[in-house]
Parts: structure tokens; C-alpha cells; sequence
């Protein structure tokens, strides 16, 4: 009982983290709605499972079986993720072959707050306003990420460890909520 309810607390507190940020930034419906396919059967009890409470259990997941099948199941019901934007190219060299896709900047935006709340929840008193950053490089290639989705997010992130929040969120607002920028 104690993984369940841990990990309960841990989506929760993520998601209540998310949902301030999406408010913030005017993402009313996505800060709501976002990450509710973790309470899902397919993907909650096997979180569980795995929970160990400093990092995602679909690490451990994978580790142990060789596949995530929550992330499986997660990433294909949230647009907020950049894996979710993949298409077959239209490239006929790339004939059937899946490729990254640009992001709505929405869901960007949506992005943006689900990495400072994951940061938050992850590192506890460790975080600061450079982490979701430094977390973002340790992927230099980012692979799989359209080059216009990496770069807009690199941008935000870069402005949230110089700038922090109250300036950041400010633009995310401006230039890819309500576009007015």
C-alpha cells in the first residue's frame, strides 16, 4: 500500500505543480486536463509498481522488462510530449518512416510547465530555476525532437535559469498562448 499511496501523492503533486503553471501562463483546459492518463488503470498500477520516488518509475520499468508500456500508453495520449508529434515523411527517400514534427505551441507551452513541475517534484529543495535546463541538456542531440520544438524549448528554459519564473511564464504567455507577441 505504501508504493500506491506514494505515488499517488507524487502524480498529484506534479500534476497540482502543473496546473499552477498552465493557470499562470493561461492554459486553462490543459492545466486541468493535463497527465490524467496516469490515474489510468494501464498506466497507474504498473507506475506503482515501480515507484522508487527520486526519479520515474518508467525507468525502472524499462530496466526491468526491456520496454516502458505506461510510457507506451502515456506519450500517445499527451500532446504535451514531443514523442507524441511524429509522422510518416513525406520525404519518398523516407518513404515509411516516422519523423519528428513541429509542436503547436501550445503544447510547448504545456511542455515548458511539466518540466519545471517535474524538476520541482524530482529535486526537491535542489531545485532551481536552471534545472529543468541543465535536465534538457543532457540530451545535446535531443533526439526524436523536432528542431523548431528544441530550439523554442531550449529558449524558455534558457530564459527561466537567467530571468526565472515570473519573466518566463510573462512571455510563454505572450508569445505562445495567447500569440500577442
Amino acid at each position: 500500500m505504501g508504493k500506491i499511496w506514494s505515488h499517488f501523492k507524487t502524480i498529484t503533486h506534479h500534476k497540482f505543480l502543473v496546473m499552477q503553471g498552465c493557470f499562470r501562463v493561461g492554459l486553462y483546459l490543459q492545466g486541468i486536463c493535463h497527465d490524467l492518463s496516469k490515474y489510468s488503470p494501464s498506466e497507474f498500477w504498473l507506475s506503482a509498481k515501480y515507484y522508487q520516488g527520486y526519479r520515474s518509475p518508467l525507468n525502472a520499468e524499462r530496466e526491468d522488462t526491456g520496454v516502458s508500456t505506461v510510457w507506451l500508453h502515456h506519450k500517445g495520449r499527451n500532446k504535451h510530449h514531443y514523442e507524441y508529434w511524429m509522422d510518416s515523411s513525406l520525404d519518398p527517400a523516407l518513404k515509411g518512416i516516422l519523423v519528428p514534427v513541429p509542436m503547436p505551441k501550445r503544447y510547448i507551452a504545456e511542455m515548458i510547465m511539466d518540466r519545471i513541475a517535474a524538476s520541482k517534484v524530482y529535486e526537491g529543495d535542489k531545485y532551481t530555476d536552471g534545472s529543468a535546463l541543465a535536465y534538457f541538456a543532457k540530451d545535446p542531440d535531443h533526439r526524436g525532437m523536432h528542431p523548431e520544438t528544441a530550439a523554442t524549448l531550449q529558449y524558455y528554459l534558457e530564459m527561466l535559469a537567467e530571468k526565472g519564473e515570473k519573466e518566463t511564464f510573462r512571455r510563454v504567455k505572450e508569445d505562445l498562448v495567447t500569440g500577442k507577441k
